[in-house]
């Protein structure tokens, strides 16, 4: 059975763009248009992970993570921050907030496959 996804971005090309190289290595696929959006579909169904931007309206990535981590179900899932963002200040608050690691856009569809198969396998 495959595993499952979340991804969450405000921008649906980079959604798209994350679910078609997830697809295409095997993955299934939740979309979220933002921190709230993600938060629902996360309480709706537990995932095998979840890749998050940090600057969304509506509710940013830090915020999501603080919130998915004070779930049970959410305690052990891996969290991933796919952003512009790139500061030591930026990932120290996403490893603080429970971030288990950091991509930087614009993302190489290879390296983030590499990347979500050592965090959660194939």
């Amino acid at each position: 059975m495959a595993k499952t996804i979340l991804t969450v971005d405000d921008s649906g090309s980079l959604r798209q763009m994350v679910t078609f190289s997830l697809k295409a290595a095997g993955y299934d696929v939740v979309q979220a248009v933002d921190g709230q959006d993600g938060l629902n579909k996360a309480k709706e169904k537990t995932v095998d992970l979840v890749l998050t931007d940090q600057n969304m309206p509506v509710m940013d990535g830090l915020t999501l993570i603080t919130n998915l981590r004070t779930l049970a179900s959410y305690q052990k899932v891996p969290i991933l921050m796919l952003t512009t963002e790139s500061s030591d200040e930026m990932k120290a608050k996403g490893k603080a907030a429970g971030a288990n690691g950091w991509l930087v856009k614009p993302f190489d569809p290879k390296r983030l496959i590499e990347v979500v198969q050592k965090v959660i396998g194939a």
